[in-house]
């Protein structure tokens, strides 16, 4: 049986939000498929019951001795309790008292139980699947205590106490049954909600990171150079002004960089196209900031360079980016070489550096250092190692699988 939502003001049901689906697997993003389906199917169901009722209620009076057999107020009982259930989801309180007073009305005639119950078990149902227990219970109790009166007080055969057992589980059977499908549902709802927190949060990482690298990258080259500006400004100044020129044009290269990274924040909003997301194809163009900075590299590249999947050519490129920026931080005077190896499944990068080797000299092991490339390099599916190299200085190594994890 279906058992959405209620709608909430406004047309969307309620927990459901524009684009995302509503407790019951509905999307908030199109109320008027809700509000139709709801509108459509009920009565549908109505009408199914009515037919029922009409077609079923003399063979069930046949098949049960000793009940009086239906009549005009019996068929109108049945008409009633089936008709109601057009608008159980609008008001699913009123729909149970109703179909409770037609039910028992039927009963104490001392009709035949048959398929007007059916109708009475919708919305036993329905106000269980609706509302919370507590007000499902107040509405469910004496929907139960009226339909016990013909137990004692019936036109036909009174069941009496052994009635009882029988009776109750007509409204305790499908009570239980709506409160499980309600709470089953309003799980799934937070399961979803927490997904989507996660999601989020996921996303706020990796903006971060992304963050991180740029401005890390930027900030420990324009340390350097500013260091460089300060001891050449009182000898040789010429000198001192190519540095602020290094300072100058390193800092509009990471506010770029910058801006497309923070692109992602505002993607949709608007139908222009942003700058493309760097890769490895940027490397000699870091190296060469680098170089302004005072750090000397070289770059090796073997296979045949090619098109890479965004996040294994953005996750590569990073990996270099703040390798490089350790040695500018942490490796004293040193020169780093950088190797890019494509193979036909895989991409690899090396960065070694002839500095102080080591990761206790401030690698960033314990913090957005390392542990962010090794998460970033993981997360593809590929592999990641850094250290001492055996030669002296220190070594980064990521391999990157070229398919995209699905």
């Amino acid at each position: 049986m279906e058992t959405p939502q209620p709608a909430a003001p406004g047309g969307t049901r309620a927990g459901a939000v524009a684009g995302r689906p509503g407790p019951d697997g509905t999307h908030g993003a199109a109320p008027w498929v809700v509000r139709w389906r709801s509108r459509l199917l009920d009565p549908v169901l109505a009408l199914l019951l009515l037919l029922l009722g009409l077609l079923g209620t003399g063979p069930a009076s046949e098949n049960q001795p000793g009940a009086v057999p239906p009549d005009g107020a019996a068929y109108a009982a049945v008409a009633v309790a089936a008709l109601v259930v057009a608008v159980r989801r609008r008001w699913p309180r009123a729909t149970l008292a109703v179909s409770a007073l037609a039910t028992t009305a039927y009963l104490v005639l001392g009709h035949a139980y048959g398929p007007i119950l059916v109708a009475f078990i919708v919305a036993v149902y329905t106000v269980a699947a609706y509302l919370p227990v507590r007000p499902a219970a107040l509405a469910a109790g004496p929907a139960l205590a009226v339909l016990l009166v013909h137990v004692f007080f019936s036109a036909g055969a009174a069941p009496g106490l052994v009635g009882l057992v029988p009776g109750a589980a007509w409204v305790v059977v499908p009570f239980a049954v709506g409160v499980t499908v309600r709470l089953n549902r309003d799980a799934a709802a937070r399961n979803r909600s927490e997904q989507a927190r996660r999601l989020a949060d996921e996303e706020r990482l990796r903006i971060a990171q992304e963050v991180h690298d740029v401005v890390g990258h930027g900030l420990a080259a324009i340390h350097m150079q500013a260091e460089i500006a300060l001891h050449l400004m009182p000898t040789q100044p010429e000198r001192a002004e190519s540095a602020l020129t290094a300072i100058s044009r390193t800092s509009k290269d990471a506010l770029d960089e910058l801006r497309v990274t923070l692109a992602v924040v505002r993607r949709g909003d608007d139908g222009g196209e942003r700058s493309p997301a760097p890769g490895l194809a940027q490397v000699p163009a870091l190296r060469d900031r680098l170089a302004g900075a005072g750090l000397p590299v070289t770059v090796e590249i073997s296979g045949e360079p090619r098109a890479l999947p965004v996040a294994v050519d953005l996750a590569g490129y990073r990996v270099v980016q703040e390798a490089l920026t350790n040695v500018l931080r942490h490796a004293g005077p040193a020169t780093a070489a950088v190797r890019i190896r494509y193979a036909p499944a895989e991409v690899a990068v090396e960065v070694t550096d002839t500095g102080r080797g080591g990761a206790g000299v401030g690698r960033g092991v314990g913090g957005s250092g390392l542990a962010g490339m090794r998460e970033r390099v993981t997360a593809l599916g590929g592999s990641f190692d850094a250290g001492p190299a055996a030669d002296g200085g220190f070594r980064v190594y990521a391999s990157l699988p070229v398919e995209e994890r699905s």
